[in-house]
């Protein structure tokens, strides 16, 4: 169990808990670090500080993690450290989660199409106030026995490249670090091997201010983490990494700590936010 997660989703956007439930249970789990990281919303973000001075021994990083519009591979940017009541950011916020929903109605259309008939109105129940991704279509799709699990709404039908899937409105993977600079935040590059070309979105991205890379990524590897360690190496990244945890899937899916994060991964971060952003 590492005492360090830098990827962590709540019910603000498509996990299963609060984000006071997620503070509390890296607190019970032992983690000295954690960051909240939602798809493309910083809505759980106070209510985990808040909860987070209850654990002391606890530091809870504010983060969000932006999808972009990449046309090979799939390319996410996680923001640390980011001024999250900055109100462009919250605005060009605002705007992706519409487009998640406009997305999300499109694709229930594609799959009522291929009969797999789910209602809009128990996918917006399921998602509660958190914003809306595919994780949601799939625990309908679930709920009504059209799959039997949630990584086979992916396989099957919610994947990218999927008939039901549908491409939604997204930052450039540029203009997402930009974004993420313009808010005094530290940019890295999520899961990076989910990219057609690793290094070349490295050399892209480092251009526009990329920071760090996330190396330690929940499944990935002895190999493909030491790929990662020598990209960062190179292009003087800093390394980070974390569980992606979600809840959704207690059976298969890596808890949160699960991932192989070493306590360096947060002690860098934190320094290289400090120099950058004093005070």
């Amino acid at each position: 169990m590492s005492q360090v997660d830098l990827h962590i989703h709540s019910s603000a956007s498509d996990g299963r808990l609060s984000p006071e439930e997620v503070v509390r249970e890296s607190a019970r789990l032992g983690l000295k670090f954690i960051a909240l990281t939602d798809h493309d919303t910083v809505a759980g973000i106070a209510p985990a500080l808040s909860a987070a001075r209850a654990f002391p021994e606890l530091t809870v990083i504010p983060g969000v993690e932006l999808s972009t519009d990449e046309p090979q591979g799939e390319v996410h940017v996680l923001g640390y450290f980011i001024d999250y009541t900055d109100g462009e950011l919250v605005a060009r916020l605002d705007r992706m989660r519409g487009s998640r929903r406009e997305r999300a109605q499109a694709m229930i259309d594609r799959l009522g199409d291929l009969g797999v008939s789910i209602e809009w109105a128990r996918v917006q129940e399921i998602a509660g106030a958190g914003s809306i991704g595919r994780p949601h279509l799939a625990q309908a799709m679930l709920e009504k026995g059209y799959i039997g699990s949630l990584k086979e709404a992916f396989t099957d039908y919610l994947g990218r490249g999927g008939p039901a899937y549908v491409e939604r409105r997204k930052l450039t993977p540029t203009a997402a670090v930009e974004l993420v600079v313009q808010v005094n935040g530290l940019p890295v590059l999520a899961h990076p091997l989910t990219a057609h070309d690793p290094e070349a979105v490295v050399i892209r991205l480092k251009a526009a201010g990329l920071a760090g890379i996330e190396a330690c990524y929940k499944d990935y590897r002895p190999a493909e983490v030491g790929r990662l360690l020598s990209l960062a190496d190179k292009y003087d990244l800093v390394v980070t990494g974390g569980s992606d945890y979600h809840g959704l899937d207690n059976e298969t899916e890596v808890i949160i700590g699960g991932a192989d994060v070493p306590l360096s991964a947060a002690e860098q971060l934190i320094a290289l936010a400090r120099w950058r952003v004093p005070g």
